[in-house]
């Protein structure tokens, strides 16, 4: 358990890192590119949640996001011992990324993103949605290595 909790510092540490570096040495809208007509980084302040939805309810989101957090963390808890590796690595993702935005709610009012796929969708994100998602596709990728192994029984 306790390497977990490591885990989950140390992510949170580089979502916030690199948020803070962003929130710092570029303007808002700003946008460095990386790889031309690919991959920018680019300065957007989100004042909603995944994909921009709820802009300017960040009182209603931020009592949801802690209530989901300690809901999360009580289940991964609670389930760390009898949770497969797969699963644990899941929520650990989950959680980081779900602490990294809410601390961006708390103190800056706004969520930090900044990862620009130009040429494959329109939104920008930050390393604690890809913590998030990261976390959801292993848990839909384990759910579905479990239904194979019962079927393959």
């Amino acid at each position: 358990m306790f390497i977990y909790m490591i885990g989950i510092v140390m992510l949170v540490l580089i979502d916030q890192l690199t948020k803070f570096l962003v929130d710092n040495s570029m303007f808002l809208g700003d946008t460095i590119e990386v790889i031309s007509n690919f991959f920018h980084i680019t300065y957007v302040q989100n004042r909603g949640i995944a994909f921009g939805v709820f802009q300017g309810k960040i009182d209603i989101i931020s009592i949801a996001t802690v209530v989901a957090i300690i809901l999360l963390l009580w289940y991964f808890i609670r389930n760390f011992k009898t949770n497969k590796t797969i699963e644990n690595i899941s929520y650990l993702l989950i959680i980081s990324g779900a602490i990294g935005n809410m601390i961006d709610r708390i103190f800056r009012g706004y969520v930090v993103d900044m990862i620009d796929f130009r040429g494959i969708w329109s939104f920008v994100f930050n390393m604690a949605d890809v913590y998030i998602n990261l976390g959801v596709a292993l848990i839909i990728l384990d759910m579905f290595l479990k239904k194979e192994h019962k079927s393959s029984k």
